[in-house]
């Protein structure tokens, strides 16, 4: 049994950031179910090409991006703007422990959805609402994506080569990070409310927002800031507090190498070839090499490459420094270390014959994580829950599908 296996979770949110916070609930044992438009479903089902393809490689109706945020929930499509939908909605909610919805600050209120309609008929409900901008503020009836609040939230003008080098300018993140940071804190946020829960016996209303995230997770470089009132500048893959701590050439690509103190610059010198690296009176510690990062740099990029990635990796492992390759994804899955811990698993697929997923990264000794479903076809499971759970009747669940409310 998993550590959430006694909570039901309402899952009202599509894309990303909600999807997200449930599947690790999902994960951690709790039943998610997810609540989605007749007929369309969550808007990244349609977030394709690529999309999984079948026993006979053709493509199935389930995108890629839907896959990744959805697993171990089962799907319901409940049609809410509809009276009868409204009311299983809330029959839902008031069995439930946990709602959490992404919908525009007061969007769900036309619908008797909101936090205080459902705190009525289940006061010890844990209601997360994520939104771009949060419930207050100038700012807090906009929508927001992630793309837009790495922009407004300072995280790309960290992102990208410095100002004067070649395809220099603000860079967004390769993935939604924004939204990710944003499930996870929204976890979090769930845990200790259930942990008050447990205490007192209520529930309450979170608010998360996607630009709270993004400014909260700025870390040293806020403080950076904060501290001096000059905003960092972008330094490409360079690091504004350590050197050295970067990418660098070799004779057949390139590695990355990530110096945290003093004694490993020493051995990083040795290694390289240029002991007297380590008692250079501009080098000799973190604080003279960041001072002097200009004319550091150019010396190690002249030692670098003349070792292909592998000899710098091996030899520099052996030492004690640490570095490692870049690699793409197909490289990333057949690292020995990321196979040895099970990051890719296949759960099976009633389209597909199987699924393949980015396992949790969860390790919990005594109740680990489940994989009990693939993520759900659209619908799939809007019999069993609504009988199950609402002890509806095969022909109650006829009557509303001949009503367009499911």
């Amino acid at each position: 049994m998993g550590a959430l296996s006694h909570l039901r979770v309402l899952d009202l949110s599509r894309v990303l950031a909600g999807p997200w916070a449930g599947q690790i609930l999902a994960d951690l044992g709790a039943e998610v179910v997810k609540v989605e438009r007749p007929g369309a479903g969550d808007d990244t089902r349609a977030w394709g090409p690529p999309f999984l393809k079948d026993a006979y490689g053709e493509n199935t109706s389930e995108a890629a991006y839907y896959l990744s945020a959805n697993r171990n929930k089962r799907s319901v499509t409940i049609d809410f703007t509809q009276a009868e939908g409204q009311r299983l909605v809330r029959e839902l909610a008031a069995k439930s422990d946990i709602l959490i919805e992404n919908f525009k600050v007061g969007g769900l209120a036309a619908y008797g959805l909101d936090y205080e309609s459902l705190k009525a008929i289940n006061p010890r409900l844990i209601y997360c609402s994520i939104t771009g901008f949060g419930q207050t503020g100038p700012y807090a009836k906009r929508a927001g994506y992630d793309f837009m609040i790495q922009g407004l939230g300072g995280l790309m003008s960290l992102t990208g080569r410095p100002e004067g080098e070649q395809g220099a300018g603000p860079v967004k993140v390769g993935v939604a990070l924004t939204d990710i940071l944003t499930g996870l804190y929204s976890t979090v946020a769930i845990l200790a409310a259930l942990a008050h829960r447990d205490h007192d016996g209520g529930g309450q209303h979170i608010d998360m927002a996607l630009l709270d995230v993004q400014v909260a997770c700025l870390a040293n470089q806020a403080m950076n800031y904060l501290t001096t009132g000059v905003a960092p500048r972008r330094l490409g893959n360079a690091h504004p507090n350590i050197v050295p701590y970067q990418d660098f050439p070799t004779a057949d690509g390139d590695f990355i190498l990530t110096v945290g103190n003093d004694g490993q610059f020493r051995k990083f010198a040795e290694v390289a070839g240029q002991p007297q690296w380590a008692d250079d009176p501009r080098f000799a510690t973190n604080k003279l090499r960041v001072a002097n990062r200009a004319e550091l740099i150019p010396l190690i990029r002249q030692a670098t490459v003349f070792k292909t990635t592998a000899e710098w990796v091996s030899q520099l492992e052996t030492a004690g420094v640490p570095c490692g390759p870049i690699n793409d994804l197909a490289q990333m899955f057949q690292d020995p270390q990321v196979k040895a811990r099970g990051l890719a698993i296949e759960i099976p697929h009633p389209l597909a014959g199987s699924v393949p997923q980015v396992a949790s990264p969860i390790r919990l000794s005594e109740t680990p994580v489940e994989y009990r479903y693939a993520p759900p076809l659209l619908g799939e499971h809007t019999e069993a829950v609504l009988t199950e759970v609402l002890g509806l009747e095969a022909e109650d669940v006829l009557r509303l599908r001949g009503a367009g409310v499911l």
